[in-house]
């Protein structure tokens, strides 16, 4: 059976390699921080949460003395590229729509057709499987087709890595975060705040309470997933669930939609919005943002619109 513990292997080995590379080129920071995240993923079920979280310690030291640094190495000169651009066009593309295309197609065979009756992947991890599945088929059709140099792969992906530095992680580290904070009992504090401030018996404003605390705390947090359990566990389950008998799936998923607005609007989530600027050179760090404004916005009071319509009106 090909388990979750495999994609925790595969990722291990990719920043292994970017680890190596950038050791090889004498960049030291580079190497340690991206081995050590190697090595959490390699070996982080087998080593217990305290040495985890010297690991984790010791790769915010690295960030945050400034050890990391950006990288160019050699893969592909402009002209390939420029030649590839030319006679290839959007076909360029097509090894990128490999990875959706098998996560989506092989998870509904998976489901719906006698293939999973063969138990070959972990209960309820096979998207997820799957989606790892559809990184190795594209990297290899990528290769297999366009013919770069060998290492060409593994340079751009420590270029693109080294390009956005730390805010890799941060998405994997604010979710842990999450967790830490509905098992604090975080949740149990914000649902007694809002129980002060939610009049009785008023379906809509505790979905309005709901919506903005799961954009607020995103915005806080950085991450949709860090912002669920906590108000999943403050006003989500106990109020709109279990207290007014909402649709749970609604509740769960578009409140989801609801952290994602606070998403868009906050530098905590660098690799959405610090990244794209960084990465692009802006001269505005939140000319990003400024642009996602006045999408999250109206997005938000949809999702407040869903929530109250299709996860009550409806479902009761």
């Amino acid at each position: 059976m090909i388990t979750y513990e495999w994609l925790y292997i595969l990722a291990g080995g990719f920043f292994a390699v970017w680890a190596l590379l950038s050791l090889r080129d004498r960049r030291w920071g580079n190497g340690a921080f991206w081995g050590l995240l190697a090595a959490s993923f390699l070996f982080g079920s087998h080593i217990g949460d305290f040495a985890n979280g010297v690991l984790v310690l010791a790769m915010v030291a690295i960030a945050g003395l400034g050890l990391l640094k950006r990288s160019d190495p050699p893969t592909t000169t402009p002209e390939e590229r420029l030649n590839f651009s030319e006679l290839f066009g959007n076909r360029l593309f097509l090894p990128a729509l490999i990875v959706p295309l098998t996560a989506v197609v092989g998870t509904l065979l998976y489901n719906y057709t006698p293939f999973g009756e063969t138990g070959l992947f972990e209960a309820r991890r096979e998207t997820l499987i799957l989606f790892g599945v559809g990184v190795v088929v594209a990297l290899v059709a990528a290769i297999v087709w366009l013919r770069p140099p060998a290492l060409a792969p593994a340079e751009e992906g420590r270029r693109l890595l080294d390009s956005i530095g730390w805010a890799a992680i941060l998405p994997q580290m604010l979710a842990a975060l999450g967790a830490v904070f509905a098992l604090a009992g975080v949740g149990e504090v914000i649902g007694a705040l809002a129980g002060q401030v939610i009049p009785e018996n008023s379906v809509l404003v505790s979905v309005i309470v709901y919506c903005f605390g799961m954009a607020l705390f995103t915005m806080i947090m950085g991450n949709a997933f860090a912002a669920f359990p906590v108000m999943a566990a403050a006003i989500g389950i106990p109020l709109l669930v279990e207290g007014f008998d909402g649709n749970p799936a609604v509740i769960g998923a578009v409140g989801m939609l609801a952290g994602f607005c606070g998403t868009l609007l906050t530098p905590m989530a660098a690799n959405f919005n610090i990244v794209p600027a960084a990465l692009l050179e802006l001269d505005d760090q939140n000319g990003v943002i400024r642009q996602q404004v006045w999408t999250a916005i109206p997005l938000w009071v949809c999702n407040v619109a869903i929530i109250y319509v299709a996860g009550f009106w409806l479902w009761n």
